[in-house]
């Protein structure tokens, strides 16, 4: 990461790429140890070291939601690391601005508050060690060395996904605009950090407590939102209420991102790849055979297809082009091409995408008819939009979602994206044993009498469309995969946040049952082996067993149990963060749509359970 002055650039620290789309992507606010920055647009990113990804089944998901001018998935740039700290790699990064814009002496007899632009404040750059980069005032403080100047606390933002500048002035001086800036200072009377013992004074004698900010009180003390979006360094019509949230809130910045697997089109890893990387090559297939073999070799994806030779690659070319294999599928359906190759069940062994089939273990043959694990997997995550004050509806469709946020300030030519390893265990659900249980008229009271009501009320209040219900199985599948994961995690070596889930439901023609629990990192962490050696038979059984006794009971029974979801409009039934909530890297739900009552008896209910 990087952060611009008016003379150069400073290198204020490192993240990983897969941080970049999960909790530090564009638009989000990163918290360093001196400094709080904003991740800037797309349009601030320079995509010299910027490596392409091809993906054709996520590009064209991506496409459908932001538009056919998306030409490309890129990592974020990097260079590798040298001992010269002035070399080209330190100023090669993601681009980030200081905010919030408002600063405040730690000196806590100065305790002075003023925008960052302002004459009190200086930057001190650290080439070696750039965690000490730091803005001191202009102050003499104890020992006569100027103070560090740390980000004010606290900031503003609607749901709209707008966030800004929390109105010092306004705020101190209840509405009424001074004629100049006046001398402003915050401070904290206590040691609890709670908001009633936080004050703003200005030098004219007036003072407020920041507990006027929350709550009801908000309401009266607060402008409406400006329309700001700092990592576009733009302004927009927006009217909404504002809120105040404090530095660092986890609810100020969602990812909304796509995750697809890179699944075998080829049997022979040569072919695979230029399968995979046809949309380049496709021009090369009409060219002389010399041309073609030179211009191959000035391709990005070269190195990947170097160790086989140029003949072989151009046997490979001429023998797709003959086929009528057809261009990658123009649908955005991520799942369902996956469903159909783990639920085919054959063995796989190519570089990116490795699968055997296991014996379903002993106890599980009434309602589980596969298993099949996958030794090496590759994921590759887009984000294309964040949102604000609420997650975004998880597994929405193509619908536009007035909430989004935007990348970039005109239509992105290019999404950031992250490229994972890993491995994972496949099972799936008998269909007709999952038709049968979604008959029963237990289920049946419990969806329509319970569940559903609380899903239309949620989407109700955040003024989302009716409808998009993701049908009881899903929730049923959605549950078993999160006790899995807890029980996965006691037993691989990999930590519950490192396990994700992949739920396929989906009833009609093509009906779909089924869960993926697997690791990704961006190394070979992902694949040393500890899930897959899990999947087996011998040991598979046992824990799902385990797994299903945890279910039954939860330390905080009879309140999870009991808990309906329609008293608050929420999305899950009996669950919590002592028995069922995972880790938003895990969940791709963000732990919605959960219920043990759908898995097994619990205190509060009985006869709906699928493992009743």
């Amino acid at each position: 990461m990087s952060t611009p002055t008016t003379r150069n650039w400073h290198r204020v620290g490192a993240l990983r790429p897969n941080q970049l789309l999960h909790t530090f992507g564009v638009g989000s606010v990163a918290d360093l140890p001196n400094l709080s920055v904003m991740m800037m647009g797309l349009d601030y990113w320079d995509l010299q070291h910027a490596e392409q990804v091809v993906e054709e089944r996520l590009l064209t998901a991506v496409r459908a939601r932001l538009g056919q001018q998306v030409e490309t998935l890129r990592q974020p740039p990097h260079l590798s690391e040298t001992s010269d700290v002035f070399a080209e790699w330190a100023r090669t990064g993601v681009p980030v601005g200081v905010f919030p814009s408002w600063l405040r002496c730690s000196d806590t007899r100065c305790n002075r508050l003023a925008r960052v632009d302002s004459d009190l404040f200086t930057l001190l750059g650290h080439a070696f060690q750039p965690d000490k980069v730091r803005y001191v005032h202009s102050c003499r403080g104890q020992g006569g060395n100027r103070p560090t100047a740390v980000p004010a606390r606290f900031v503003i933002a609607c749901d709209s996904g707008h966030l800004d500048d929390f109105p010092w002035q306004y705020f101190v001086h209840r509405g009424d605009e001074p004629d100049s800036q006046h001398t402003l200072r915050l401070t904290d009377s206590s040691t609890t950090g709670e908001a009633a013992s936080v004050y703003v004074r200005c030098e004219c004698g007036r003072e407020r407590p920041m507990s006027d900010a929350f709550g009801v009180a908000a309401e009266r003390s607060l402008p409406l939102c400006r329309g700001r979006h700092p990592h576009l360094g733009r302004f927009e019509e927006c009217e909404n209420q504002t809120r105040t949230l404090a530095l660092g809130a986890t609810n100020s910045w969602f990812a909304m991102q796509l995750r697809a697997f890179s699944l075998p089109r080829a049997s022979d890893p040569v072919d695979q790849l230029v399968a995979e990387f046809w949309e380049q090559l496709r021009l090369l297939a009409g060219l002389e055979p010399d041309m073609a073999k030179m211009l191959m070799r000035t391709q990005f994806f070269w190195s990947e297809l170097e160790p086989y030779g140029e003949d072989k690659v151009w046997s490979a070319i001429r023998k797709h082009a003959d086929s009528a294999e057809p261009r990658p599928d123009d649908d955005d359906d991520l799942r369902t091409p996956e469903w159909r190759v783990f639920a085919d069940g054959g063995d796989i062994d190519l570089p990116d995408f490795s699968t055997r089939r296991e014996q379903v273990p002993a106890g599980t043959g009434a309602w589980c008819n596969q298993v099949v694990l996958a030794t090496r997997l590759r994921e590759v995550s887009a984000l294309y939009g964040f949102t604000r004050i609420d997650a975004p509806e998880w597994g929405e469709a193509v619908d536009e979602d007035p909430r989004r946020a935007r990348l970039s300030e005109h239509p992105p030519a290019w999404v950031p994206c992250a490229e994972m390893r890993g491995e994972g265990v496949f099972l799936r659900f008998d269909e007709t044993r999952i038709a049968e249980w979604e008959r029963r008229p237990e289920v049946a009271q419990r969806v329509r009498g319970v569940l559903l009501p609380a899903h239309e009320q949620w989407r109700e209040q955040r003024r989302l469309v009716p409808g998009h219900w993701p049908e009881v199985r899903y929730v049923l599948l959605h549950t078993f995969a999160h006790m899995l994961i807890r029980e996965l995690a006691l037993e691989s070596g990999y930590s519950a946040s490192g396990i994700s889930e992949r739920v396929y439901a989906r009833s009609g023609t093509e009906p779909m049952a089924g869960v993926l629990l697997y690791t990704a990192a961006p190394d070979s962490e992902g694949t040393l082996g500890g899930l897959v050696s899990l999947g087996g038979r011998h040991t598979l059984g046992a824990l799902i067993e385990r797994a299903l006794e945890a279910a039954r009971l939860c330390s905080s029974d009879p309140l999870c149990a009991e808990q309906d979801p329609r008293e608050h409009g929420r999305l899950y039934g009996a669950a919590c963060h002592a028995c069922l909530f995972a880790s938003e890297t895990s969940c791709e739900r963000g732990n919605q749509y959960l219920d043990r009552a759908l898995l097994v008896d619990t205190l509060a209910t009985s006869g709906c359970g699928f493992f009743g």
